[in-house]
């Protein structure tokens, strides 16, 4: 079965601990060479951060892990790149 190389997740988390700590977090699961946080949305007691998360071999299970024992959700999965390289979206006469 084909690696995952990039995973794109939509997640809450309580404001503590902070971005900068969830993302260090992250970045230390095996098979992650490297993770972009970036907070979408401050509301009353949860931030919403969208985690892009690439390396060799990243596991979406070990990842909603960590994010569960950090007291946060992932929402949704909002991107996937699978196989022996990366690739990027590219526009369609569709779009």
């Amino acid at each position: 079965m084909p690696n995952v190389r990039r995973l794109v997740v939509d997640l809450m988390k309580p404001y503590e601990p902070d971005v900068v700590e969830f993302a260090r977090e992250l970045a230390t699961l095996d098979g992650v060479a490297g993770v972009n946080a970036a907070v979408v949305e401050n509301d009353q007691e949860v931030q919403t951060v969208k985690v892009t998360a690439e390396g060799d071999d990243v596991d979406p299970d070990a990842l909603a892990d960590v994010v569960g024992d950090l007291g946060g959700s992932v929402h949704s999965v909002d991107e996937v790149v699978c196989g022996d390289r990366l690739v990027e979206e590219r526009r369609t006469p569709q779009d």
